[in-house]
């Protein structure tokens, strides 16, 4: 049988000598190499979500693949793909280097300028690993399909925008159709989400930034049990602390999560640091709330583009969410869309602040009622989105959302 090989990566030379190569080993069949760390995973869950037996046998990654640094690539792959094998190409063949390698995953090293005799060597030793271990587990297995459920992010297009209730309703949504559901607040500078839901709280995120190996007892020390079953990762109270959390601790509280719950909702604000823009790179869903009026549309544009500059997220890739919607106003979802060039969501959530006073001003916006309006709309949402699990005999998206919400509110 042949052995798959798909090369990441970014450098055009880098990709020649690489694919040549490959394309010498014997029972070789490399694949059409990947560019960037986000055309990477989103191959490897298309091709796990077709058929375990799709997945290559060998990724290989090369040291200046980007945005994701290759370790933290490495990482990734290795948590959700766990039988995929790794190999890191570099210039870099120290003892040092190759120790923290194994650390994150990789299964072998193959040092730059490549030679045939070495890469040959590691990839078909990679390769019968890979090979013994989808025996071992069983073919088939669920294994096989990716470590880990799916990411959201909830930023805003500005200050004042939805983010946090939506975060907040549509974890609650995800929850209360039986699925484990995590709650991140990653405005850690101005994070309100222990407010909005009466929450006092002694551990924050800044607890696991310095932590190099996060282990499911020290995640469960860290995560607050809310009553409503979310699990609650919280901003810390000192703002300041927030500068602990880099991107790369990001990277790796976002991996630990994913690898423990089948929903992990991130609230990232309005302002974009390090940690904001790890998390929106490696969300399943990125979602952009804005406000119909001028200032909030503009806001969003400005996000998508900087997204866009900065190799975080394309703008087809991200969904718009309109908030405090109303036939009224002159500005409605079509046009944000073309202004934006986003995909907007076809759920959009009215404007009734009335609704939602008393809940924010006690702190409990868990306990809005059922027949609210907005918690309606942002319920729908998370069955739009497929967050929540359809009814029996209901497809996911919008019927089965709409039978979702009232089988709650009965």
């Amino acid at each position: 049988m042949p052995t798959r090989i798909l090369p990441a990566v970014g450098d055009a030379d880098a990709v020649r000598s690489v694919t040549t190569l490959l394309s010498q080993l014997p029972d070789a069949e490399p694949v059409a190499p990947v560019v960037d760390s986000t055309q990477l995973i989103d191959t490897l869950a298309r091709l796990a979500a077709e058929s375990v037996d799709e997945l290559p046998e060998v990724v290989i990654v090369h040291e200046r693949i980007g945005p994701v640094p290759a370790l933290e690539l490495i990482r990734e792959v290795a948590l959700r793909f766990p039988a995929v094998g790794v190999i890191l190409v570099t210039s870099d063949a120290s003892p040092g280097l190759f120790q923290a390698a194994m650390d994150y995953g990789a299964r072998g090293l193959v040092a730059l300028p490549l030679s045939y005799e070495e890469l040959a060597s590691r990839v078909q030793a990679v390769a019968q690993w890979s090979v013994g271990v989808r025996r071992h587990l069983g073919a088939g297995g669920d294994v096989f399909t990716g470590v880990g459920g799916t990411v959201v992010t909830v930023s805003g297009a500005k200050g004042g925008a939805g983010t946090t209730l939506t975060a907040i309703q549509l974890a609650l949504a995800a929850q209360a159709s039986g699925r484990s559901t995590a709650l991140v607040d990653m405005d850690l500078q101005t994070g309100d989400i222990a407010s909005y839901l009466d929450v006092q709280f002694r551990r924050s995120v800044v607890d696991l930034a310095a932590i190099n190996d996060i282990s499911p007892r020290v995640l469960a020390d860290a995560v607050f049990r809310h009553d409503t079953g979310l699990a609650l990762l919280l901003a810390p109270a000192e703002g300041e602390r927030g500068e602990d959390v880099t991107d790369r601790a990001a990277r790796q509280i976002v991996s630990a999560l994913r690898s423990r719950y089948e929903v992990v909702v991130i609230d990232c604000g309005a302002q974009l640091g390090g940690a904001g823009a790890a998390a929106v790179e490696m969300a399943d869903r990125a979602l952009l709330i804005t406000t119909p009026d001028v200032v909030a549309v503009r806001g969003a544009k400005r996000a998508v583009r900087m997204w866009d500059r900065l190799q975080i997220r394309k703008a087809e890739e991200t969904t718009v969410v309109v908030n405090r919607h109303s036939r009224a106003t002159e500005i409605q979802p079509p046009l944000i869309q073309k202004i934006t060039g986003t995909a907007v969501a076809a759920t959009v959530v009215p404007a009734n602040f009335k609704e939602l006073q008393s809940v924010v001003d006690a702190g409990r916006i868990h306990e809005l009622e059922n027949k609210s309006s907005v918690k309606q709309a942002l319920w729908g949402l998370a069955g739009e989105l497929g967050l929540v699990k359809a009814p029996d005999g209901a497809s996911k998206g919008g019927r089965g959302a709409v039978s979702f919400r009232r089988r709650r509110e009965s």
